[in-house]
């Protein structure tokens, strides 16, 4: 029953409860009254309820900490992503497994709320589907290379955690001779439709009165191919992943990023409004990624004995705690995600640095916090996360 005949049949109990005082039912005015604020009572905790039982994987959950019920009742963790770039989300040619920094961030999530990183479910979304699938509710977190900007956050879901700095840049053909990217007056660019990708793309050619012609495709992939097959002059995307999709070109040399970055682009997991808790825990869990390698902690290195070091002690669950019990989460958690996945700095090295697409991070915004000297903030150094205490 949809909510809209709930809310008439609610009318229509206190309606006639109300009638009970002229029908010779002895009843005095008082008790009608009485009857029909019990009645409509009951009618409106019968409408919650529905609307709790309703919260499957399809819908949001009503209140905080459904959410974490629902994932451990379902024995796995439901995330959003992709398998079309290499670095962030590709299939590894030799396992056939889906990889990547973003499917490490859905590994690390299940290793912390299940204790099993592998308990996982990747569904592959087009860009376009990325808001939609979010905001339904239907996974439990969308990590697919997802920009954070003030609209989604509002309409779409949470954003919890920037896990990487990026911006937009373009990539051409070296025989075209251009050498910045306000060099494509009247050229055609190749870019991936419903994205900030393509409004930032107009919004540079207008600035600059270039007269860009976009040509739109649903998906990376197919952008990519339009690219190599001639069908337009440039290719725009995130300048990361430019570079990694550049390693897919049958001739990588004769193809060079212009100097240009045209937009920010920080980006991060994002969760379904509607639950607190479970927007805590995925928050938690990145400063947990990031804070172990902060403290020097790695995969191999996952204290299990008090250290001497406060700090680190809390972090592992040695002594002291960081809010682990009100998330619902065990006091090792940390133990638990870090020995599963390593630390920020071990997951960009197999996915984005030297074991993957050879991104540099050595002094850049993607360097921690702890890395960057006060001179050179905010320049560099920008990965950070509330401190965990």
């Amino acid at each position: 029953m949809s909510v809209a005949w709930r809310k008439v049949g609610f009318v229509v109990a206190a309606l006639v409860a109300l009638g009970l005082a002229g029908c010779g039912s002895g009843l005095s005015e008082e008790d009608v009254e009485e009857r029909a604020e019990a009645r409509a009572q009951e009618i409106a905790s019968q409408m919650v309820e529905e609307q709790k039982m309703a919260s499957g994987d399809g819908m949001m959950m009503a209140e905080s900490g459904d959410r974490l019920r629902l994932v451990r009742e379902r024995g796995k963790v439901i995330c959003a992503s992709r398998n079309d770039v290499p670095g962030y989300g590709y299939l590894d040619p030799s396992s056939g497994s889906n990889v990547g920094f973003d499917i490490d961030l859905c590994h690390a999530l299940a290793a912390a709320v299940l204790g099993d990183p592998n308990a996982i479910e990747i569904r592959l979304i087009t860009a376009a589907e990325r808001g939609p699938t979010i905001q339904s509710g239907e996974v439990d977190m969308l990590v697919r290379t997802v920009t954070w900007t003030t609209s989604r956050d509002s309409q779409w879901g949470n954003y919890a955690q920037t896990m990487f700095y990026d911006g937009q840049g373009f990539m051409v053909r070296k025989d075209l001779g251009l050498s910045s990217a306000l060099d494509l007056k009247g050229a055609s660019v190749c870019v991936t439709q419903g994205t900030t990708t393509e409004l930032n793309l107009q919004d540079f050619s207008n600035q600059n009165s270039l007269d860009i012609e976009a040509l739109t495709f649903e998906d990376t992939d197919a952008v990519l191919a339009a690219y190599e097959g001639g069908q337009c002059d440039a290719f725009t995307n995130d300048r990361s992943q430019l570079a990694a999709l550049g390693t897919a070109l049958e001739n990588r040399s004769d193809h060079v990023i212009l100097p240009e970055t045209i937009s920010e682009e920080p980006l991060g997991p994002v969760v379904p409004h509607g639950d607190d808790q479970w927007f805590d825990i995925v928050k938690t869990v990145m400063g947990i990624l990031i804070y172990s390698e902060a403290y020097s902690v790695t995969s191999d290195s996952v204290p299990t004995v008090k250290t001497g070091s406060t700090k680190v002690d809390r972090l592992f669950g040695l002594e002291g705690a960081f809010g682990q019990e009100s998330l619902g989460l065990s006091q090792t958690v940390a133990q638990d995600v870090i020995r599963a996945v390593g630390n920020y700095g071990e997951i960009y090295d197999r996915n984005l640095g030297s074991g993957g697409i050879n991104l540099p991070r050595e002094n850049g915004r993607n360097a921690l916090w702890a890395n960057a000297p006060c001179t050179d903030c905010p320049k560099g150094g920008q990965i950070y996360a509330a401190p965990l205490r």
